[in-house]
C-alpha cells in the first residue's frame, strides 16, 4: 500500500506553513482586500478602481533567480520574498501603476513549515513596504524533483494606472535630465555570475572582504530596494515623463527601453560611485566593464526621467525619503539609445 505521504508530501505541514504565516500576511492587508472563506482565491474590491477615469489594470510577473541558492546555503529565507516583490511592483511603477495586490508561489523539495513561513512573511513584509496586498499564493511540495533543503519562488503583480496618466518614452524630450535612484546593492540579477566568481576566485559567504562592512554572504543578501511609494510620491508633486527600472541588462539596456527613437540619454558615469561589492566582484573575478555593465546595475536601480527645472526638486523629494538620488545625465537628439559620456 502506498500513500502520499510515502511519496513525500506531507500535507499537514502544509498546513502548519499557513497557520504559521497567517500573521505574516495580515500586514500587507490594504482596504479593499475581501475575505474568501474558502481560501481558494485572493479577491479585491475593484469599486477602489472607480476614483480613476479610465483606469488600466497593469501586471507583471517575475522570480528572483539564482539568488535564491545563496539564501538556501545560508539558511537565511526571510528576506527573498521582499526581493520577489521588488521584481514585481517596481516594474509596474514604470508605466506610472499604482501596485494593488500581489500572489505568489512556492515550490520545494520539502515542505518545512518555519521556513515556508519566514519566505511568505519576507513576501508580505515586501508587499507592506510597496503599499500593495498579498492576497493569496500557493505552496507546492516537489520530493524527487528538488532537493529537501530547495525551493523557488516567483509572483504577480496587479496596479492601476489612469489611461491619461501612462507614462512611457513618448513624454520624454531633448533637454530632460536623468535621475539615478541607488540601488541597496546587487539587488536580484546577475546572480549566475555571482556564484561563478565565487567559485572561480574560491570565495566564500562568510569571508570578510577588506572594502566590505560585513560578510559576503551578508552583502550578497542584501535586498532589493522598493521604489513603488516613492515614485508614486515623486508623480505626485513633479511632472515625471518615465522610469525605468535597471534589472537584467544593466543601466543603458533597461534605461534604453523608456527612450523614444528620436532621443538619447547622456549619463555621466563620474556622477556616481559604484557600491563597493560591484568593484570586489569586478575585481575577484576579473570581469571587464563591459560585462559588468550589461549584467549589474553598478548602484543604480530606478531612474526617472523629467523635466529639468523639476531636478532639484525631484532629488530632494527623494533624497528626504531616504533614497539617495542624483543627477546621472540628460536626454539629448538621438536614436534611443542611453550612453556614457
Amino acid at each position: 500500500m502506498s500513500s502520499y505521504a510515502e511519496a513525500g508530501v506531507d500535507i499537514e505541514a502544509g498546513d502548519r506553513a499557513v497557520a504559521l504565516m497567517k500573521a505574516k500576511v495580515a500586514r500587507s492587508r490594504r482596504a479593499e482586500v475581501v475575505d474568501d472563506a474558502s481560501g481558494f482565491a485572493g479577491l479585491f474590491d475593484a469599486s477602489a478602481l472607480l476614483r480613476f477615469r479610465r483606469p488600466l489594470l497593469a501586471t507583471s510577473t517575475d522570480g528572483v533567480g539564482t539568488k535564491v541558492m545563496l539564501a538556501q546555503r545560508l539558511d537565511k529565507h526571510d528576506t527573498i520574498g521582499i526581493d520577489l516583490v521588488g521584481m514585481v511592483v517596481d516594474d509596474l511603477v514604470v508605466c506610472g501603476a499604482e501596485p494593488l495586490f500581489m500572489t505568489d508561489y512556492i515550490a520545494c523539495g520539502k515542505v518545512v513549515p518555519e521556513r515556508i513561513a519566514e519566505i511568505v512573511g519576507g513576501v508580505a513584509e515586501g508587499c507592506r513596504l510597496a503599499g500593495c496586498a498579498l492576497v493569496g499564493g500557493e505552496t507546492a511540495e516537489h520530493p524527487g524533483a528538488m532537493g529537501a533543503d530547495e525551493y523557488d519562488l516567483a509572483g504577480a503583480g496587479t496596479g492601476v494606472v489612469d489611461a491619461d496618466a501612462l507614462l512611457g518614452p513618448d513624454r520624454v524630450r531633448p533637454g530632460d535630465v536623468v535621475l539615478g535612484l541607488a540601488s541597496a546593492g546587487v539587488h536580484s540579477n546577475g546572480y549566475s555570475l555571482v556564484r561563478h566568481i565565487l567559485k572561480n576566485a574560491d570565495l566564500s559567504l562568510d569571508q570578510h572582504l577588506p572594502e566590505l562592512s560585513r560578510t559576503l554572504g551578508e552583502e550578497l543578501l542584501e535586498p532589493t530596494r522598493i521604489y513603488s511609494l516613492d515614485c508614486l510620491a515623486l508623480l505626485r508633486e513633479t511632472p515625471v515623463h518615465a522610469f525605468a527600472h535597471i534589472t537584467g541588462g544593466g543601466l543603458a539596456a533597461n534605461l534604453s527601453r523608456s527612450l523614444p527613437g528620436t532621443a538619447d540619454a547622456r549619463l555621466d558615469r563620474s556622477s556616481w560611485t559604484q557600491p563597493a561589492i560591484f568593484t570586489a566582484l569586478a575585481e575577484r573575478g576579473k570581469v571587464p566593464q563591459a560585462d559588468m555593465d550589461h549584467t549589474f546595475n553598478l548602484g543604480v536601480g530606478m531612474c526617472a526621467i523629467l523635466p529639468a527645472d523639476n531636478a532639484d526638486q525631484a532629488v530632494a523629494l527623494l533624497n528626504a525619503r531616504g533614497v539617495p538620488t542624483w543627477i546621472l545625465g540628460e536626454i539629448t537628439p538621438g536614436t534611443g539609445r542611453a550612453l556614457f559620456n
